[in-house]
């Protein structure tokens, strides 16, 4: 049951992140013919400014989520609906709280946000605060799905979301270009989303609308805790992946944010895609946890780690190869940025996606409040080496402070603390493992791209149809030829081979049936 459930939840959610992307290359480029790259700009800025307000969350979701596990285990639907209740009573409260902060934001907007557009920033921005705001209300209920391995069910409604989203967004573009009426559609599609999901989980679990006891002293000290420790790694999270687009415009301008959000579109959608088939597999590790099984648990963890590799390896390297030719075509040649920029975003990419089998038995394990202090060292480490390197590289700067402050959390704060905790292993191990992997996906990577630029040469290509397809055929082909001939053989391969014939039997098997 673990197993299929988390096989449909990857599964829901690839397709969703598919949809995702697809629209998502279809709206930025009808956005950039109808209002041009100084919108796109501001529209990437001011979603970076308001995404400091999510900070007020203080990660209460996550900690919620983690203490479900055990009472959906159980069936203890009284502890459950005490927490629910308490979720419901806390985002209405962060609801508030980030309108109210959105109010003391207005008189300070001008010194972060440079425009030469003519329009009202203030509402621009109250729009933006009221898009954060109705994805707060009614989003608790997504709590009791997800932490009861159904997250299929919201990825369901979140693709309906988006082609309903996207058609009406397109449509407004193209019918009367007002960016006012673009930023409503989406509030109001976010709501809508969120409601959809709230009457599914009452049909799904009709307890919860039932009267809730006072939540447990222990359960609600355990919430708090985690709380503390969730709030270091919302400020965490927000200065290393919120703060570049606010450093891009301030030092290099709002144009330079549009280019930027271009890669930016694409990177995002595949970290995003990937990274849902790990939240899918979080709350299956957390039912696995309550076993307290710790070699069972770091067996599995080597298998995900494995997997975690080879997927993050292929697609950097893809991306790598195929980013400029796709930019080319798709918004024009005039907006790429330097090969040397690209590099360190794949690397950053990369790093980050290393990070998502680990972080999941961070997640699952509920190791929010011990390492509470890494994050605050990573933030720190980006925003100071961004604003230093940004005043000698440029753009390239940015970045390179991101990828130093990476290093951080990925050698020692998620290694340390999940090893000690949910596996009591030494760290050795997953250095082996971790390095043995960026080895072997630098050497493919680089071997992969000369090919390609020998190809390119030598056939003297500069279509970028033909460059692109070129770039993505040799992506996929040699580095998966590469790691199926190393790994063919091992244990973790045999792993996912075997779930995979499975799958494949199921459907066969019901093919037949019919």
């Amino acid at each position: 049951m673990r197993r299929e459930r988390a096989i449909k939840n990857v599964i829901t959610a690839l397709i969703s992140n598919i949809i995702v992307l697809l629209f998502g290359f279809i709206t930025q480029k009808i956005f950039i013919i109808t209002l041009g790259d100084e919108y796109l700009g501001l529209n990437s800025l001011l979603t970076n400014v308001v995404s400091m307000l999510a900070i007020v969350e203080l990660g209460v979701g996550s900690a919620i989520i983690y203490n479900l596990y055990e009472p959906i285990a159980k069936k203890d639907n009284k502890t459950i609906i005490s927490l629910l209740t308490f979720y419901k009573k806390t985002y209405n409260l962060v609801a508030l709280v980030i309108f109210i902060l959105g109010l003391l934001l207005l008189p300070f907007l001008k010194y972060f946000v440079t425009t030469t557009l003519d329009v009202n920033i203030y509402l621009i921005f109250m729009l933006f605060v009221t898009d954060v705001i109705c994805s707060y209300l009614l989003s608790y209920k997504r709590s009791i799905l997800q932490a009861d391995q159904k997250s299929y069910i919201i990825n369901i409604v979140h693709i309906l979301y988006v082609v309903v989203l996207n058609t009406s967004l397109i449509g407004i573009l193209f019918l009367t270009k007002n960016y006012i009426l673009y930023l409503i559609i989406k509030c109001l599609c976010r709501f809508l989303e969120n409601f959809i999901i709230a009457v599914v989980a009452n049909k799904k679990y009709p307890y919860i609308k039932d009267k809730a006891n006072k939540l447990d002293k222990e359960i609600y000290k355990s919430i708090m805790q985690k709380v503390k420790g969730l709030f270091f790694h919302k400020i965490g999270s927000f200065v290393v992946l919120g703060t570049d687009n606010i450093i891009i415009s301030k030092f290099l301008g709002n144009v330079t944010v549009a280019f930027y959000s271009n890669y930016y579109l694409i990177i995002n959608a595949a970290s995003t895609l990937l990274s849902q088939i790990f939240v899918a597999l979080t709350a299956s590790i957390g039912n696995l946890l309550v076993e307290k099984n710790e070699e069972k648990s770091y067996s599995l963890f080597k298998y995900i780690m494995f997997f975690d590799f080879w997927i993050y390896s292929f697609s950097a390297i893809g991306i790598f190869i195929c980013m400029n030719s796709f930019i080319s075509m798709w918004v024009g040649a005039e907006r790429l940025l330097p090969i040397s920029v690209l590099l360190v975003l794949v690397i950053n990419y990369y790093m980050m996606g290393m990070r998502s089998s680990i972080g999941i038995y961070k997640d699952a394990a509920g190791i929010f409040y011990e390492d509470r202090f890494i994050p605050i060292i990573e933030s720190v480490v980006n925003i100071i080496a961004s604003i230093i390197l940004v005043k000698y590289f440029g753009l390239l700067g940015v970045f390179l402070g991101t990828m130093l402050s990476s290093f951080v959390v990925v050698f020692f704060g998620l290694p340390y603390f999940v090893y000690k905790k949910v596996f009591k292993k030494s760290m050795l191990d997953y250095y082996r493992l971790y390095f043995k992997y960026v080895i072997l996906t630098f050497i493919t990577g680089g071997l992969t791209y000369l090919i390609f630029k020998l190809i390119i040469k030598y056939l003297a290509i500069s279509n970028y149809l033909l460059i692109f397809i070129i770039g993505f055929i040799l992506s996929c082909i040699i580095s998966n030829l590469i790691y199926l001939i190393l790994f063919n053989k091992k244990e973790e391969f045999r792993y996912f081979f075997d779930i995979f014939k499975n799958i494949l039997k199921k459907i066969f098997v019901k093919k037949e049936k019919n």
